[in-house]
């Protein structure tokens, strides 16, 4: 409920409709300013926290553009300690709010978070975070399952998890240990993972298996977080869903980061969403709150051009680029390499130089066709400042359920014949596509974040486990899966300590 709550107040945080139009000339009002979110509640532990500003005047009227990059100073304060490892960043959304980011390199017995408006301080600044304050490095898992969701604000329940494990009313690890490589092991890749009291096992099957590093840094790190359920699963390492079967024949039960309409794998975030979750303000550059912060120019200033970049990975991206080509006034699309087909430059013109994806949103119309499966880009695509047309497709993220068309995006059908007929009625009904722009834009930024990508995790191996009618077991040639160590900010985990005085 308090998640549906906090959605609904962001959602009306946001809406360019809603609140009254600021007067020209307004300034920020420090105390009529909104600042809220997870990054203030010492409990939710994630690699990068965050929190917002909403930006308003002293007439409680919500900016709808940006008052200034510069407009809010944050400071975090570790009280007794004159320096502290916490790096934060204050990004501006341009429509009023801002999103602070901080990453923090140790743990504290506090933090002290100040927002300034011109020396002043915002709202009920200083923000005190009662600790212990964990870092992501620290190894101090929540004992309670339950505690851990009533902080993180999960859902209580999440219907793609239901639909997909609908088929599996039973699961049993002893038969699945030996069936599931029989049948996959040796043509696909897979990991075989086991979690036993808390700690990660493996075994790898089949030959390409360089992409379980998302997997393996994804479950380190939930482990630090919370105590899971001992859980034994296999997950697919490629890219195509793997379970084509369909009941009465026995269904075995495979985790993917992509699911299909023909076929009955369990989907997870993507691992490219996963990552990026566990990488912001790291070694990546594209992840769901850098993109909040690099939407392009203002809606009336982007080209009225639709977009596409990317590979040869499907068919229809040829049809695509061809279609640019007999339209450059409706379509910009174009390769920026080729692989699976042969390239013929009379076909699809010379391959082009790759484009930085916050240029992407410099256009107004963003155009998402599959690649060898879901194109793993949507998340990104919507959470900017552009409208989304997305293909018609059997294929489908963890999220894609929750989506609706012309709510969200613009649909055209799977063979692209109707996209120049969608692409003409967005430039005819600008105000319409704006809503939708902005519909897809909250939608990313109230569903996609960390804090849903940690829950969705967890409620999957949760209801997964409860499913398991033989005992979880360590598999002979498996090995442990080590937490990384962290010798030069040790934390000391208050959880663990107390646990073991019981």
């Amino acid at each position: 409920m308090l998640r549906k709550l906090l959605s609904c107040f962001f959602l009306y945080c946001l809406c360019v409709e809603t609140p009254p139009t600021v007067l020209a000339g307004s300034a920020p009002s420090a105390a009529k300013t909104l600042v809220w979110g997870p990054g203030l509640e010492a409990n939710i532990v994630l690699p990068a926290r965050f929190f917002f500003i909403q930006a308003v005047d002293s007439g409680g009227r919500n900016f709808t553009s940006s008052p200034g990059e510069n407009t809010f100073e944050v400071k975090i304060v570790v009280p007794g300690e004159p320096f502290s490892r916490i790096w934060v960043q204050v990004l501006d959304r341009r429509d009023g709010s801002f999103l602070v980011r901080y990453r923090m390199y140790a743990s504290y017995p506090s933090l002290h978070i100040e927002v300034l408006l011109k020396g002043k301080h915002v709202a009920k600044s200083p923000f005190i975070l009662k600790g212990p304050v964990y870092h992501e490095g620290c190894d101090c898992p929540e004992l309670s399952g339950d505690v851990w969701q009533e902080h993180m604000h999960c859902p209580s329940s999440i219907p793609q998890i239901l639909r997909d494990l609908a088929l599996f009313p039973t699961v049993d690890p002893d038969r699945n240990a030996q069936d599931v490589p029989r049948r996959f092991g040796q043509r696909q890749s897979l990991c075989h993972y086991t979690i036993k009291d808390n700690k990660v096992y493996i075994k790898t099957h089949g030959e390409h298996v360089g992409f379980r590093i998302f997997m393996d840094a994804f479950l380190l790190s939930l482990t630090r977080k919370v105590k899971l359920p001992d859980v034994e699963f296999f997950v697919n390492l490629g890219d195509w869903p793997l379970e084509k079967r369909r009941p009465p024949e026995t269904v075995h039960p495979i985790f993917s980061w992509c699911g299909s309409n023909d076929t009955r794998d369990i989907v997870m975030p993507t691992y490219d969403l996963t990552e990026s979750v566990l990488e912001t303000m790291g070694r990546v550059s594209l992840d769901m709150m850098s993109v909040q912060a690099n939407t392009g120019p203002p809606w009336e200033e982007k080209n009225t051009t639709a977009f596409w970049r990317g590979r040869d990975s499907r068919k229809e991206r040829l049809e695509l680029v061809k279609l640019g080509r007999a339209h450059p006034d409706l379509i910009d699309a174009a390769f920026t390499n080729f692989f699976f087909f042969k390239h013929d430059e009379s076909l699809y013109g010379p391959l082009v130089k790759h484009v930085s994806f916050f240029d992407f949103f410099k256009f107004k119309y963003q155009i998402n066709v599959d690649g060898t499966v879901a194109a793993y880009r949507l998340p990104y695509l919507l959470a900017g400042d552009s409208v989304v047309l997305k293909q018609d497709s059997l294929y489908y993220e963890h999220f894609y359920s929750d989506l609706k068309p012309w709510e969200h995006y613009i649909p055209f059908k799977s063979d692209l014949s109707d996209l120049l007929e969608k692409i003409r009625w967005a430039r005819d009904h600008d105000e319409e596509v704006r809503r939708i722009a902005k519909s897809g834009q909250e939608f990313a930024r109230a569903h996609l974040m960390g804090d849903n990508i940690f829950c969705y995790y967890y409620k999957l191996f949760q209801e997964y486990s409860t499913r398991q009618v033989s005992e979880p077991k360590v598999r002979e040639g498996m090995e442990p899966v080590e937490q990384p160590k962290d010798d030069l900010f040790p934390c000391f985990c208050q959880r663990r300590e107390a646990k073991d005085e019981l």
